[in-house]
């Protein structure tokens, strides 16, 4: 099977890859889909260590095609999901209390495991997710990663519905974000990027304030504006995101970190002393966020913006990536890769 693995100097390659077999608990699935995220690009770079080899992504969409004979929690023909968390050990403090993505022993699609960037990926039954009917798997793919982290950012923000939350950087995440905050937690939302182009796709799904932070002091003008925001949540990849979110929520507001920037942010201690402000990070979600956050897909509350693309196209995926130039999510397309090089196919 064709599989997309780092090669160790900052690309990936396609390779052919065996896939061995079965041990108990495990299912096969057929790759229908994986979209390609920021997180797989630091992956490729090497940023987390020397992972070469590894199949990448996290955002993988498959039909299950066999499964252990043990297996319950999956019959063929099911649709499940490639998620970063990919397996937890079940048993430690955080597995049993519902952090489960804490776990110490924790299992990365993509990253420890071989992830869904193949024509075929193994999943652990018992942790992969059923994708609900009624959910195209192109978009249910940016629900496994993207949709799942910030559904769960918002939970964690302890917004409540008409209050103001803030979202900085308005990629694959941040779209998502506006439009969980939005249409299922029913807060306000203000979106910030510097990026005109993803600010008026944020307006378009549901942000009441939209600030391009490039010409316009982000913090300043929310609060002016909304008094502080009561929570932030921060998807971009620059470190003066953090920086910006911090001074732009109200005294006991909370920032909810869910990117990874390179390197350190400053933090002005008085600054939280003084106001009572939280900084906390968010990994992920759990099965039950993840099922959740596929629900309101599937009933049409949220709705990803994907765009189908041939895993030829891969590397040029990252440099996309990397120029900042994507909007929503590219995601690989294994069930029909007849797209001609570079084409992009926006799916609906």
């Amino acid at each position: 099977m064709k599989a997309v693995v780092p090669n160790g100097k900052g690309k990936v390659d396609i390779v052919e890859k065996q896939i061995r077999p079965l041990q108990p608990g495990e299912a096969l699935l057929k790759m229908t889909c994986c979209g390609v995220c920021h997180t797989d690009l630091h992956v490729k770079n090497g940023d987390y260590g020397d992972k070469k080899g590894v199949t990448l992504g996290h955002e993988g969409i498959g039909v299950v095609t066999a499964v252990a004979p043990d297996v319950t929690a999956l019959k063929v023909g099911d649709r499940a999901s490639v998620a970063w968390f990919y397996e937890g050990c079940g048993r430690c403090e955080y597995c049993t209390t519902g952090r489960e993505t804490l776990c110490r022993d924790v299992k990365n699609a993509g990253y420890t495991v071989d992830g869904g960037m193949a024509e075929e990926c193994i999943v652990p039954a018992n942790y992969a997710v059923k994708v609900p009917d009624g959910l195209a798997s192109p978009e249910a793919s940016s629900v496994t990663c993207a949709g799942v982290t910030t559904y769960k950012a918002v939970k964690v923000s302890g917004v409540k519905p008409g209050q103001w939350i803030a979202v900085y950087g308005l990629g694959g995440l941040g779209n998502l974000a506006v439009q969980y905050a939005k249409k299922v937690f029913n807060a306000k939302v203000v979106a910030v990027d510097i990026s005109d182009e993803k600010l008026a796709f944020a307006q378009k799904v549901g942000a009441d304030i939209i600030i391009n932070s490039k010409n316009e002091d982000a913090a300043k003008i929310i609060q002016n504006k909304t008094g502080g925001a009561h929570a932030a949540i921060v998807t971009a990849v620059a470190s003066v995101a953090f920086e910006a979110a911090v001074n732009s929520v109200r005294a006991g507001g909370r920032v909810v970190a869910i990117s990874l920037p390179p390197g350190a942010m400053r933090l002005d201690i008085p600054h939280l002393v003084f106001n009572g402000i939280e900084v906390v990070g968010s990994l992920v979600g759990t099965r039950e966020d993840l099922a959740e956050a596929f629900a309101f897909a599937a009933d049409g509350t949220v709705v990803p913006k994907v765009t189908l693309r041939s895993i030829k196209d891969v590397n040029d995926i990252f440099t996309e990536m990397e120029e900042g130039k994507i909007e929503g999510r590219m995601v690989i397309d294994f069930e029909h890769d007849h797209h001609h090089h570079g084409k992009k196919h926006a799916h609906a």
